[in-house]
């Protein structure tokens, strides 16, 4: 059996996921991928008379749309087992985790034991997220609801309905906004490349840029409707090479999952990095190889949407004055626009000793 990713394509109304579609066949069949993809369970059951507005109440749907979601996922996932393909990728338009847009809390916990698991399983439980942003932002002239039966907002509501899939997928490790700084096309060819980057692919195209922060105010981060805190445990691994080899455990109140992490560099500022995720056995296998020399690092992530942008803000249990806050880039001179709740101290993107393993090697802080 060959290699199997999962990934979402989800945005606000109008984002051009119809189109992603399309390029996305043709340019992950041409790289050796056999191509798969889930349909948007939304507009089935709207375009075949289920709705909200039909169901006995909001919940009633909900409950049965997201049944059906996970359904169609764990079929299409073994469909995928018994293909012959080295490489498989599975595009669900849209996931599980949209309909929490949808919903109010009490509503979304409902849902939640109807369905028998959780929001962290629910959210990670796909390798990846691309979120397409709504032509309603930023690119107003281009918004319509004619080319779907089962759109009906309005501008105004568009970009707040983009706002809160946003804040429902926040929190996953591979979340990416694709807005519409660019025109349209260029926008196709950064989610071909976002893609690309998260299936391993190599091509190192994004810089991971890294700045030390003041302590932020947690309150304000846990007050943030597009906020999410998660634990992390890194573990660096012997490696015979000059490869960097780390696993990870990542999650929240008993839910977690595992991942393996290679990582070769290219230069100063970037690397080729392949990511597998890993059962809870493998991991626990890969800890016994881990490099005792290094120690191991916990933290607690925030991840935080804000303007398009994804940060990551790491707090450490060994400072109490400072952080240091994440974000992918297309390069070097791109522009970072932070809360300004955030206090930036400097840009530690060269600065060797704010990387985790240098982190993992000090005995002091």
């Amino acid at each position: 059996m060959g290699t199997i990713s999962k990934i979402v394509i989800t945005g606000g109304p109008c984002a051009g996921k119809t189109t992603a579609m399309s390029w996305i066949q043709n340019n992950f069949t041409q790289r050796g991928y056999t191509v798969l993809f889930v349909p948007e369970t939304a507009t089935e059951f709207i375009t075949g008379g289920v709705a909200p507005w039909t169901c006995g109440s909001n919940v009633d749907y909900q409950k049965c749309q997201v049944k059906l979601q996970m359904v169609k996922e764990a079929l299409f996932e073994q469909a995928a087992r018994t293909m012959p393909g080295e490489k498989i990728l599975i595009v669900c338009d849209r996931g599980a985790l949209d309909n929490k847009a949808y919903m109010t809390r009490e509503e979304f916990d409902q849902v939640l034991q109807f369905v028998h698991s959780d929001e962290i399983t629910l959210r990670d439980n796909y390798d990846a997220v691309f979120h397409l942003v709504t032509a309603a932002k930023g690119a107003q002239e281009f918004y319509t609801t004619a080319n779907n039966a089962a759109r009906i907002e309005t501008v105004e509501q568009a970009v707040a309905l983009d706002d809160k899939i946003i804040a429902s997928w926040t929190g996953h490790p591979h979340l990416r906004v694709i807005d519409n700084a660019t025109d349209f096309e260029v926008k196709m060819e950064r989610l071909i490349t976002e893609i690309a980057s998260a299936l391993g692919e190599p091509a190192p195209n994004e810089t991971d840029r890294k700045f030390l922060i003041e302590y932020p105010d947690l309150r304000w981060l846990k007050s943030v409707p597009s906020c999410q805190r998660v634990e992390v445990i890194q573990t660096y691994l012997k490696s015979a090479n000059d490869d960097e080899v780390r696993v990870r455990q990542r999650g929240t109140q008993g839910h977690y999952i595992y991942f393996q992490t290679t990582k070769s560099r290219v230069n100063d500022h970037q690397w080729i990095e392949t990511e597998r995720r890993l059962s809870q056995e493998e991991y626990l296998t890969l800890l016994m190889d881990a490099d005792t020399t290094l120690r191991q690092i916990r933290k607690t992530r925030y991840c935080l949407t804000y303007g398009n942008q994804y940060f990551e803000i790491d707090v450490y249990p060994f400072w109490h004055d400072r952080a240091i806050a994440h974000i992918e880039t297309s390069g070097e001179e791109s522009d970072v626009c932070f809360p300004e709740q955030l206090k930036i101290i400097r840009e530690v993107t060269d600065d060797e000793n704010y990387m985790n393993a240098a982190l993992a090697r000090r005995t002091e802080y």
